[in-house]
């Protein structure tokens, strides 16, 4: 759970860096919380290609975190 929730907030950080469709997507996993199955009968998709954006846009965003660090100047600032 802690895992998603850190996803949650990398994505709202760097959501401007993925395409609409993709930001569609990834906003109906991360802020609204919906399944694969859900979000694949909402946007008439197969349910593997959302897994594949939601599994390759974990990777991305490990990828900013790790080149920008926003999220972890963020939580610095906090303490």
């Amino acid at each position: 759970m802690e895992k998603f929730l850190y996803y949650i907030e990398l994505f709202n950080i760097y959501k401007c860096l993925f395409t609409e469709k993709k930001q569609d997507i990834l906003d109906l996993y991360f802020n609204e919380n919906l399944s694969l199955s859900e979000i694949s009968n909402l946007k008439n998709v197969s349910k593997s290609y959302v897994g594949k954006i939601i599994n390759e846009s974990e990777k991305k965003l490990d990828y900013y975190e790790n080149n920008i660090g926003y999220y972890k100047l963020l939580k610095k600032i906090q303490k």
